[in-house]
């Protein structure tokens, strides 16, 4: 699944792997929706990757979602948001009519991680250099609220949902 804009231009590569840091500091998950072809760690007990498209499949259990940055990405997080039990890493673009629609007034936490993650080639190894861009943690359902503020990943933003 092509992550495209998840990294610098120097990256030249549209698929990367988040960094395995990461989803430990957020533990266990059920299904992965958008999981590469490959991958050297899993990111979950089950994975759809971009043969299975993960959007139109049924989804179950606690999701973790790293979904391909651009114009797609809303789609997954609007999945996330219908099926209440996910979280998302995305760019942290608050201005965006994504995160208008998707995120502020729909998700129950958000996350901005500390500093800028590198992430990781098909093959295991991390990049040489960083994402590029700020980054963002989206909790949907309390219980995944509750992860982000302990995960000890950024500064976590827990949502009032009142609008």
């Amino acid at each position: 699944m092509g992550l495209s804009a998840h990294q610098s231009a120097k990256m030249k590569n549209d698929e990367w792997l988040t960094p395995p840091e990461i989803l430990r500091a957020l533990g266990r998950f059920d299904l992965d929706p958008c999981a590469p072809v490959g991958r050297p760690w899993p990111t979950a007990e089950r994975h759809y990757t971009e043969t299975d498209d993960g959007l139109a499949q049924a989804w179950t259990g606690r999701v973790w979602c790293n979904p391909p940055f651009g114009r797609e990405a809303v789609k997954w997080l609007r999945r996330c948001a219908e099926h209440g039990d996910a979280i998302a890493l995305v760019p942290a673009r608050t201005e965006t009519a994504m995160f208008y629609e998707t995120v502020w007034g729909v998700a129950d936490a958000v996350c901005f991680l500390r500093g800028r993650p590198h992430f990781h080639y098909v093959d295991g190894r991390r990049a040489p250099f960083n994402s590029g861009a700020p980054i963002a943690l989206i909790a949907y359902g309390h219980d995944n609220a509750a992860v982000l503020r302990t995960c000890g990943l950024g500064m976590t933003l827990v949502c009032s949902n009142a609008y």
